[in-house]
């Protein structure tokens, strides 16, 4: 691997090493984390900080991923031609039932919202467009994976499993037979598997 490929590999770990729960990180927590040394993260940190993918607190000299990334995600959910196609259906369905309503698609082993149409109500709660959630763990990504042949499936359902996120455990076989009767209803139903107290339904 030549030296560019591997500066740019570097800089891609430290940009993926931020999270929806570690949003703000020190130099010395990227360095844990993606296993270089801290002069080799400080000068990448930099070059990163100048293009404006990775922003630093002055008051605590902690990092976050910069505004650079908005603007580049935008232009990604602008070419997606199914979610301008989508958005006036979502709005329409938040509308008449007063829920959030999302779109998401399968993205690997995970889920991830493209859309999302929050709830009217004051008590509401809604994904963020761009999370990424274990698909078999949500309503949509159950709906998804039960109209897939098993093939593709069995390699995601075992990468969710081994995550340990669910609240609800289940093994291979028993989220295969449970697809199996998503597939013949026609939509799908997640009552708390990833998170206390939420409940959805999807359809694909």
């Amino acid at each position: 691997m030549s030296q560019s490929v591997r500066a740019v590999e570097r800089a891609l770990d430290i940009l993926l090493c931020f999270s929806r729960e570690e949003p703000t990180r020190s130099l010395t927590q990227i360095a844990e984390s993606v296993q270089m040394s801290k002069t080799t993260v400080h000068r990448l940190l930099t070059t990163l900080e100048l293009k404006r993918f990775i922003s630093r607190d002055k008051a605590t000299g902690l990092y976050r991923l910069g505004f650079r990334l908005i603007e580049m995600a935008s232009l990604v959910l602008q070419d997606i031609e199914l979610q301008r196609w989508a958005i006036p259906y979502l709005q329409r369905l938040s509308s008449r039932y007063g829920e959030t309503v999302d779109m998401s698609i399968l993205e690997g082993s995970h889920v991830m919202y493209l859309e999302v149409i929050e709830s009217p109500q004051r008590v509401k709660i809604a994904a963020a467009v761009g999370q990424r959630l274990p698909a078999y763990y949500t309503a949509s990504g159950k709906a998804i994976l039960a109209f897939l042949p098993e093939e593709r499936v069995r390699p995601i359902l075992e990468k969710n499993l081994a995550e340990g996120n669910s609240l609800i455990k289940r093994t291979v076989p028993e989220m295969l037979a449970h697809l199996k009767e998503i597939s013949e209803r026609g939509y799908a139903i997640a009552e708390e598997e990833y998170e206390q107290d939420i409940n959805a339904v999807a359809a694909p």
